[in-house]
């Protein structure tokens, strides 16, 4: 037999996944995650069992029936996650886990697996004033086009990456592209995107965003209008008029409801862009990385000429500011009705300084979205349809990696989980391209039973603690929210 010849021979077929990598001795397949040691397939990292008495920070490795001395660690604290268990592939199978634990007194039994997902990606909300790029505008990551962006929310601005189509719909690179873009920004890593017609940002789950360069420390306290409505009562009988500058919606406290309330007198202040209700104004100027998320460096770039007759006169006093407080100027009116920069009156400093102090730390929230498809049901249950039912009822719950799980209403079991609430290092991939992520359901014994589930493939707790599981029998245990 020739050298060639024998190699392949020893070579082992994996078949955790659809890529069915043939996999030499000592060596990995493809997706880092499975090895042939000593002629058998074994996983790269051990699985998780979450323990709640660890405090964050601390970590304990129990290595199973070798080192360990059969003590369970008081089974009500801990529970075995998806985190390392293996996948159900070729899905007819049972899950890697199925594990039976009392529960305040009840018999539940926990499914625990890796599934394996095509349909996934994820929605990024990103803490910031400053204008990212318009709605539906394409973002790419190393110059290949991996999602877009979508409604702006309340001091927040939203990206929606990943999904099928650029997973598989598009080229190989995008595909590849793609896949590596979401695993690490769900297994929490930094991932510099690109937006057509906008900024370049940096994300990283639980961090702060950095925008063109640009660290963001804070995010709005809320719109222009909002703004006004909570820090009226701090200006009155400090300043003749305030403007607070947002792109969205800015606010005018003359003519704003909270400045009719304390009485404030018409100024004959006129803002372009266009009023909506009293006080409040849209599109006074386009989207940018100035002031309130506006394009303008000067904000008197959004007033026009004031109108004496409306109450406009010499030495009356406005204040400019943005919804962070990030920018502020003072200004007083001269013989021509100009406004003219004047140093801040100490007095306002303070209410300026209470703006920045109520807008909280901005931040990158990356929430993981899937859809858990019918082929990892069937290793829940004989019946799928019946497992989704229970989900939708609220009889079974779901969770990733032990992080509570958002399931959306109607058909199927469309999920969605905070990656910084499980463990690290909780994602990895296969190169169909999919990413893989643990998943556990957990009901009732007896509800698992009429689902038509896999009865006989259930486990004692301390069984699988002596034994492990189809891919060895190394585990870990991590301590609450993942953070080992």
């Amino acid at each position: 037999m020739s050298d060639r010849a024998r190699e392949k021979e020893e070579k082992i077929r994996c078949d955790a996944c659809p890529v069915m990598c043939y996999i030499a001795p000592g060596k990995v397949g493809a997706c880092d995650r499975y090895a042939n040691e000593d002629g058998k397939i074994v996983r790269c990292d051990p699985f998780t069992v979450l323990d709640r008495r660890l405090a964050a920070g601390d970590e304990v490795r129990p290595f199973l029936k070798s080192d360990w001395d059969g003590e369970v660690m008081g089974n009500e604290t801990l529970a075995i996650s998806g985190v390392g268990a293996g996948t159900t592939y070729p899905d007819y199978k049972p899950a890697p886990f199925i594990v039976s634990q009392e529960v305040d007194g009840a018999d539940f039994v926990t499914v625990v697996t890796e599934a394996i997902y095509s349909y996934c990606g994820v929605k990024v909300k990103i803490d910031t004033d400053r204008h990212l790029g318009e709605e539906a505008a394409t973002v790419r990551a190393q110059g290949e086009a991996v999602g877009h962006v979508t409604t702006s929310e309340y001091g927040s601005q939203m990206l929606s990456l990943g999904g099928v189509e650029h997973l598989t719909g598009g080229s190989k690179p995008e595909g590849r592209v793609t896949c590596d873009t979401l695993l690490r920004l769900c297994n929490r890593e930094a991932v510099e995107l690109t937006i057509d017609g906008g900024a370049t940002v940096t994300v990283q789950a639980g961090k702060a965003p950095i925008v063109d360069g640009q660290r963001e420390e804070r995010m709005r306290v809320g719109c222009g209008s909002a703004t006004i409505g909570m820090f009226a009562s701090q200006w009155h009988g400090l300043v003749d008029e305030v403007v607070v500058v947002d792109d969205h919606i800015t606010g005018v406290v003359s003519e704003h409801q909270a400045g009719k309330v304390l009485g404030w007198p018409d100024t004959g202040i006129r803002i372009k862009g266009r009023r909506s209700t009293p006080g409040r104004y849209f599109q006074v100027a386009n989207p940018g990385l100035g002031w309130g998320g506006t394009d303008i460096d000067d904000p008197l770039a959004i007033l026009n000429p004031w109108l004496e007759k409306k109450g406009a006169r010499p030495g009356l006093t406005l204040l400019m500011v943005s919804t962070t407080g990030e920018h502020a100027a003072y200004y007083v009116l001269d013989d021509d009705l100009t406004p003219q920069p004047t140093p801040m009156p100490e007095a306002l400093q303070p209410s300026v300084d209470l703006i920045a102090e109520n807008c909280e730390p901005a931040l990158c929230t990356v929430m993981f979205q899937a859809g858990a498809g019918g082929s990892l049901r069937s290793g829940v249950t004989r019946n799928p349809v019946k497992l989704t039912r229970s989900v939708q009822a609220l009889k079974t719950r779901v969770t990733c990696g032990g992080a509570p799980a958002y399931v959306w209403p109607g058909g199927g079991i469309t999920l969605m989980v905070d990656v910084t609430q499980m463990p690290e290092g909780s994602f990895g991939y296969v190169p169909t391209p999919a990413l893989v992520a643990p998943l556990e359901f957990t009901l009732p014994r007896e509800d698992y039973r009429v689902l038509g589930g896999h009865d006989k493939a259930v486990r004692s707790l301390s069984d699988i603690l002596e034994k492990g599981g189809e891919y060895g029998s190394a585990a870990r245990a991590v301590g609450p929210k993942g953070k080992a």
